[in-house]
């Protein structure tokens, strides 16, 4: 990230690319939360933040006066930002679009997926299970989604170092360089035209061919522009929010051996225990553009302002989640929002509960004693998806 002045007031100039947001945003977002249900800042050209459960679902449902055309907050506002249907469509282009995506992702596809998931699991643990430790972020926790991802859309597992890079560059320094950011969209959708050109000389039974095959409701083969917006959209979303999920969870067992043990004794709980990490440590914060003077909660909005929607704190208000900073495995009543609200709830949910329950259970079954590495950092990613990208364990108890 460029260097930006540090926060001296988190109510009047938050910022969620400071180093302390990144490293521990609970205190923080319990401090906005009790200064009112919206903050603002100066930072990003204008940035309102809901910080309530009930402001975020409220922006979440009024597509009348959010505009979801920019998802990230960031320092530069171009004209006209690179698509990524559904995710960047408004009403009334945004449900055709969805539509288009539900089938691979309906519970019945995601379960054929899971045995190649299991396998995926337990050949990356292979690669490191002799060993007194690893960093399970970039050993075991990206390389799930990634291989997962690849496996749908038909592209080679062996570009998974340049589809990493590319989401680090999009989501994190992006947000303050407009020039890395278009680069890496460029060299993506120059990536997956190459895929489609080549399918269209030998077509194959993949995610890219199905939106290539995929007609709109007028009965039209959808644009390049569209194909290759939701390709991007596949390709970032399928790999760094479950990757952050996997991680977070795995942080969690690291540093609460009662709840790993837990675990281990009643694997019954795994759902609840998946449903908490992902209310919990949410990891996706999404973003709206104000397109027309309204009131949230009282407060009003003016066009020209972002809005930070984050997920995340909505999922630790504490009016709606009893004790909620409290990591309950157990917990019965759990609507949390971890994939957003409204018209654009994540499609891919069914996939991610699965991918982070297979990956923690495959790891349970093979290393159950786990702890941090003391003489190493754990490092936590920047912006708008959050999760560990160094999580340097040490196996067995210790001595």
């Amino acid at each position: 990230m460029s260097e930006r002045a540090p926060v001296t007031d988190w109510v009047n100039d938050f910022d969620h690319t400071d180093p302390r947001w990144t490293e521990n945003p609970y205190p923080i977002w319990d401090e906005l939360r009790s200064a009112g249900p919206l903050v603002h800042t100066d930072r990003f050209l204008g940035c309102y933040m809901p910080t309530t459960f009930a402001a975020v679902k409220e922006i979440s449902y009024d597509t009348d006066h959010f505009s979801s055309r920019r998802v990230i907050v960031r320092n530069v506002r171009s004209e006209s930002p690179p698509p990524a249907p559904p995710i960047t469509s408004d009403p009334p282009e945004h449900k055709p679009a969805k539509r288009l995506l539900l089938p691979p992702f309906t519970p019945d596809a995601v379960a054929k997926l899971e045995p190649r998931v299991r396998a995926i699991c337990n050949e990356l643990i292979d690669a490191f299970i002799e060993d007194e430790g690893c960093d399970a972020a970039t050993a075991y926790t990206k390389h799930i989604p990634v291989k997962t991802i690849c496996h749908m859309l038909g592209i080679p597992e062996d570009d998974s170092d340049i589809f990493i890079r590319w989401i680090h560059e999009i989501l994190e320094l992006g947000i303050n360089d407009d020039a890395i950011l278009m680069k890496a969209v460029f060299e993506m959708s120059t990536y997956f035209q190459g895929h489609i050109a080549h399918r269209k000389q030998k077509p194959t039974d993949d995610l890219i061919s199905t939106l290539m095959n995929a007609r709109d409701d007028k009965g039209q083969p959808l644009s390049d522009a569209h194909v290759l917006g939701s390709l991007r959209l596949l390709l970032i979303a399928g790999i760094d929010t479950t990757w952050s999920a996997i991680g977070a969870a795995l942080w969690h067992l690291a540093t609460h051996p009662a709840d790993r043990e837990r675990l281990l004794a009643e694997p019954e709980l795994m759902p609840t225990a998946i449903e908490e990490f992902l209310r919990a440590y949410s990891p996706v914060t999404m973003a709206r553009e104000v397109m027309k003077e309204t009131s949230i909660a009282g407060c009003p909005v003016k066009p020209g302002n972002m809005v930070l929607l984050s997920f995340p704190a909505a999922n630790r208000d504490p009016s709606v989640f009893p004790e909620a900073d409290r990591v309950m495995i157990d917990r019965k009543e759990n609507p949390h929002v971890a994939f957003g609200l409204g018209i654009h709830r994540c499609v891919g949910s069914n996939l991610a509960r699965m991918e982070m329950t297979v990956a923690i259970e495959e790891w349970l079954k093979r290393i159950a004693s786990f702890r941090l590495d003391p003489s190493q950092k754990v490092r936590w990613s920047e912006g708008t998806v959050r999760g560990p990208r160094s999580l340097p364990l040490l196996f067995g108890k210790p001595s």
